[in-house]
């Protein structure tokens, strides 16, 4: 099986397993072993799909704000567990093809596989929520057609960033193109590095 035929796979049954309860709060249940790259692929799409309902969830124009000041801290929480996790998706990646000898005339490829992974992650969000959309009852034909056109271009773009991301993988495994993965350098988050955050701190 190619890997984003199991990365897909993995993610249409995370979704489905979400939607059983359809709620924020739900635990996970991630049925693969541990450390492995299953098991990292479902934890991934779990953190999208929970996030997914967060933003629709913070849009709502009578939420409490209260309320929305804790949902944005789930969300930033969220972004920051997904960042973690594409990174030791790279990892995977990396000690795979670590003894891959690279070509003289090799280039870099604009994204690492693990974030085209990500990409390949939220376009499966998508096209399930779309496809609700379109086979919803309770709207006018006109909405149903507009929404099945829009799921056939998700559709489009599923298989065309899957043959994208198993050419990437093919070229670094022959050493035509080689990976390097940048830490995130996310400066929000970091107290030494946020200018609000280390500004209160002086200040106390």
């Amino acid at each position: 099986m190619k890997f984003t035929q199991l990365s897909n796979s993995i993610f249409e049954k995370v979704i489905n397993d979400y939607h059983k309860t359809d709620n924020v709060d739900t635990p996970i249940n991630n049925p693969y072993p541990e450390k492995t790259i299953e098991f990292y692929l479902y934890l991934k799409n779990w953190i999208d799909t929970v996030q997914w309902h967060f933003e629709d969830i913070i849009r709502d124009p009578e939420i409490d704000p209260g309320e929305a000041l804790v949902l944005k801290r789930r969300i930033d929480k969220s972004n920051q567990d997904r960042t973690d996790l594409v990174e030791l998706i790279d990892s995977y990646f990396l000690d795979k093809y670590k003894d891959v000898t690279v070509l003289p005339d090799a280039r870099i490829n604009t994204e690492s596989p693990a974030w085209a992974i990500d990409r390949l992650s939220i376009l499966a969000l998508k096209i399930y929520h779309m496809r609700q959309e379109a086979e919803r009852k309770d709207t006018e034909e006109q909405h149903r057609q507009q929404a099945n056109q829009k799921l056939n271009v998700l559709l489009t773009q599923q298989v065309d960033l899957s043959t994208a991301i198993e050419e990437l993988l093919q070229d670094i495994e022959l050493g035509h193109k080689y990976m390097k993965v940048y830490k995130q350098m996310k400066m929000y988050n970091d107290p030494s590095l946020n200018p609000v955050l280390y500004g209160k701190s002086q200040n106390n």
